[in-house]
């Protein structure tokens, strides 16, 4: 069966902080551990109002702290924001204080405007060969094979998995080139996703890590008892999604009743093209869709988002998907 897990965007909402965001997102990994999910993920972002995982390293260690069995970890780091070095002794840290649970997925992505990554990086001369080869040695760090010359501590002899992210061809060939698993950003990026998964498996090249293509891909879910309910959650994000293509992000507003017929026909088409990846309806709706993707992408993994404004429709939006997709009641 095709697991299950969550990529948390700690979206920050109309009227609440970020205090209020990293309470909800210990909470909502709590009830999908008790889901069966098989892990927990946020994403690094900066220069956002509307995001509070910036410190990426630091919520992971808030979440991991607040549940017990499920994985824990990044989707990722914006590998081209830090040092390899810095990376390895943060997730070796966070694999020390919570062994075997600690997931680590990489991007190439700057995770924010360029003035922005500007000022995180202080050189935006970029090198598409860089990002494999701080990849490899990342590794390294995790493996204290001697490579390096250095020795990090914490992080050498760490357990910590990791993961290729990527919303084009090339993450798809360093994945496979590596051997490593491959998590796709379909939930926002969809266009290239067939192609990329293809490409993945064409290339994959059997490593000590993976004998076999391991693919995730993102998946946008809004269930609800109604149709009309869940058309009304999902109304949050893709407002959120017309207000950063138009360069005015903010934080997560609250669902508008007939939002989408109030659109325009271009920013209609937008949403259109970049949610193309989502799931609307019934728990029994939300089932078929969910399979109709599998079933085209043959994914092993779905990593499911949606962003909602309220916190507890939102716990129950996950609670009749996993029911309806897992063919089962759920344990919360």
């Amino acid at each position: 069966m095709t697991k299950l897990s969550l990529l948390d965007l700690l979206h920050v909402a109309e009227g609440r902080d970020v205090r209020h965001a990293l309470a909800n997102a210990a909470d909502i990994a709590r009830h999908v551990e008790a889901l069966g999910f098989e892990r927990y993920w946020c994403a690094e972002h900066h220069g956002m109002e509307g995001i509070a995982s910036a410190a990426t390293s630091v919520v992971i260690g808030h979440v991991a702290a607040a549940t017990t069995r499920m994985r824990v970890g990044a989707g990722g780091i914006m590998l081209p924001n830090h040092a390899p070095l810095v990376i390895a002794e943060q997730f070796g840290t966070l694999d020390a204080l919570f062994p075997g649970r600690i997931d680590l997925g990489l991007g190439r992505a700057p995770g924010s405007d360029q003035r922005v990554a500007a000022a995180l990086r202080r050189n935006l001369n970029t090198d598409p060969n860089v990002f494999p080869r701080d990849v490899v040695e990342l590794q390294s760090y995790f493996a204290n094979d001697g490579r390096t010359g250095i020795v990090a501590t914490p992080g050498a002899g760490a357990d910590v998995s990791l993961y290729i992210l990527g919303s084009s061809l090339f993450g798809a060939q360093v994945a496979a080139m590596l051997g490593l698993p491959y998590a796709f950003a379909s939930h926002f990026a969809p266009q290239a996703l067939d192609e990329a998964l293809q490409v993945y498996r064409d290339r994959f090249e059997p490593s000590d890590i993976l004998s076999e293509p391991y693919a995730i891909c993102g998946y946008n879910v809004f269930a609800a008892d109604t149709e009309e309910e869940a058309q009304l959650l999902a109304t949050s994000m893709q407002q959120s999604f017309v207000r950063l293509r138009t360069g005015k992000p903010g934080k997560l507003p609250p669902p508008v009743a007939g939002y989408r017929e109030s659109l325009p026909p271009q920013a209609s088409a937008m949403l259109d093209g970049v949610l193309s990846a989502t799931a609307i309806g019934t728990p029994s709706q939300v089932r078929d869709q969910m399979n109709a993707f599998v079933e085209r992408t043959q994914a092993d993994e779905l990593i499911v988002a949606g962003s909602i404004y309220d916190h507890e429709k939102r716990k129950r939006s996950l609670t009749l998907m996993a029911e309806a997709f897992m063919g089962e009641p759920a344990a919360a």
